[in-house]
């Protein structure tokens, strides 16, 4: 494979897989093993399953399991009969959830039944209450008027709904439906089909949904792997979620296009990720670098045998002739969901002079960038800063249920909302976000929807959510609320009210009650944003303000 073929559908491209590494390790998670050949039997008997529940292409099916062999299967299974297929967070509250199914149009669900904490049939029954006592027939509530059937793997228990039916019940429903009449199916599937709608907080209060073809995805991952130091045989160990375009791209795609082995982990724990890579012999490591933080700081840390370990972002992990002095002296990468995650790339292990200091490496092929004034739209040159807009073939579809002329301008460029130039020689220079987005451990958080859940407290009268800096993690989400008249509130009280509607990442780290006097406005009215980040992270440093 040192000339990888770059087949430009998901059928072809699981047959080629298979065809080529057979029974080496696609995905490890725990005692349980996934070759790509059992990858491409176990998704091509949950395909002809899905064809015989009555789905095919252009069905919306949601995908919703943690990292490991379950998702990889029902993943290729949907993709490979032509489904449009709809990644969704595992940490999803019912609201949330409610709207990824409602907004998809997500008209079959494969999901795990339960996952740590998460008990997935009754978060179902929560974000749409009419499906408590729904029979087993197929599902008709309004409030999720397109979903039809939800599939669950694990054995049942006591007390699901009737509506849940077992994934292996679909599995079994196989035997309806030849490899023939399959391959056929298949054979309709191009380069030019949706593959994915992937889910980012927007500038908004909603989510949005970016539509990616098979041929963007796919070719997107051998453009990557041309700029990394990554090969067949390679064991990754990255804890980025497969619903999130860094976790499908960067990793399960770019690891399936070189014939690399994902290790998997239900949860993120340093101890036990340790005794994984450890046991695993990963010999690459990627993911955020607060992740590499906590791991070197774990009392066993010295101890451990990690010269298996040759590359990867996690410094703190890699040999100490391989760890870089300066890390921002290592070249970054600027991406987002929309162009299905790195625009502009670098070889993280080279390297980089002085003067490219902090930068982000340059764009892949195939993608093209202007700078353009976000107060005119005029292009700028070289070393001016402005807004970064990017076209290309990894670019988005389009956003879903949104017109292109919203999404893009007329000469077919994204505004992704990021500040920052480019030098004459093409190396980005990214300055930060143009709007209020705040970026979390490689999670982006809406303020406005944060605000929205903090303003339905009683004891609160206004609030006001801001990114606050982190070493660890980018940004922390931080509140300042202005409480209503005589009301108290307790910060961990308010935290453990705020899991029932937002995913644990979205909740404040640090929340302030202040006096409406102490927050600082501009002349128009309207908050002064950037000034309440400089007065709040003076508060969390213990600096007076």
């Amino acid at each position: 494979m040192s000339q990888p073929v770059i087949e430009t559908d998901v059928p072809r491209f699981i047959r080629d897989r298979a065809e080529r590494l057979g029974e080496e390790a696609l995905v490890v998670l725990g005692d349980e093993c996934l070759s790509y050949a059992e990858a491409d039997e176990r998704s091509s008997r949950l395909a002809r399953g899905l064809l015989a529940s009555g789905v095919g292409k252009g069905s919306r099916i949601g995908i919703l399991f943690p990292n490991g062999p379950e998702w990889i299967v029902s993943w290729l299974a949907a993709a490979r009969i032509g489904a449009l297929t709809v990644p969704i967070n595992t940490f999803s509250v019912a609201r949330e959830l409610h709207f990824v199914l409602h907004h998809a149009d997500v008209d079959t669900l494969l999901t795990a039944r339960r996952f740590l904490s998460h008990d997935y049939p009754a978060r179902l029954c929560e974000a749409a209450p009419e499906l408590r006592g729904h029979d087993e027939g197929p599902i008709r509530v309004p409030s999720l008027p397109y979903l039809r059937r939800v599939f669950a793997s694990g054995a049942p228990a006591e007390g699901d709904p009737a509506f849940v039916r077992s994934l292996e019940d679909l599995e079994s429903a196989a035997a309806e439906i030849s490899e023939e009449h399959l391959h056929a199916v298949e054979a309709c599937v191009c380069a030019a089909d949706p593959l994915a709608i992937v889910y980012s907080s927007g500038s908004t209060a909603a989510p949005k949904g970016a539509v990616h073809s098979h041929g963007a995805l796919l070719r997107h991952a051998a453009n990557v792997n041309a700029l990394r130091d990554f090969e067949r045989g390679d064991r990754l160990y990255s804890p980025m979620p497969f619903f999130w375009v860094g976790g499908l791209v960067f990793t399960l795609l770019c690891s399936m296009e070189v014939g690399a082995c994902v290790l998997c982990e239900e949860r993120f724990e340093p101890g036990e990720t340790l005794d994984l890579i450890e046991r695993e012999r990963a010999t690459l490591v990627a993911g955020w670098p607060h992740f590499a933080s906590a791991m070197a700081a774990h009392p066993s840390f010295a101890s451990r045998d990690l010269s298996a370990i040759r590359g990867g972002n996690l410094y703190a992990l890699l040999p100490e002739e391989r760890r870089p002095d300066d890390p921002l002296l290592r070249a970054n990468s600027l991406g987002m969901t929309e162009t299905c995650g790195p625009h502009t790339l670098g070889r993280m292990e080279e390297e980089l002079p002085a003067k490219l200091r902090g930068s982000f490496g340059r764009a892949l092929p195939g993608i093209t960038h202007k700078v353009v004034d976000p107060a005119s739209g005029a292009t700028l040159g070289p070393d001016e800063e402005g807004e970064i807009c990017v076209r290309g073939y990894s670019l988005m579809q389009g956003l879903y249920k949104q017109e292109r002329e919203e999404t893009f301008d007329a000469d077919g460029y994204y505004h992704t909302g990021d500040s920052g130039r480019f030098d004459a020689a093409g190396h980005c220079f990214f300055s930060a976000r143009l709007g209020e987005m705040i970026k979390t451990g490689g999670a982006n958080v809406t303020p406005a929807e944060v605000e929205a859940v903090l303003h339905a407290q009683p004891e609160v009268s206004e609030a006001y959510v801001v990114g606050l800096d982190s070493a660890e993690r980018g940004q922390e989400v931080g509140a300042a609320l202005v409480l209503e008249a005589g009301a108290e509130l307790d910060a961990g009280e308010l935290r453990r009210r705020l899991r029932a509607d937002l995913s644990p990442y979205k909740i404040p780290r640090h929340v302030f009650c202040v006096a409406k006097a102490e927050l600082p406005f501009l002349d128009s009215g309207k908050l002064d944003r950037r000034e309440l980040v400089r007065i709040l992270n003076r508060r969390v440093a213990g600096d007076p303000v």
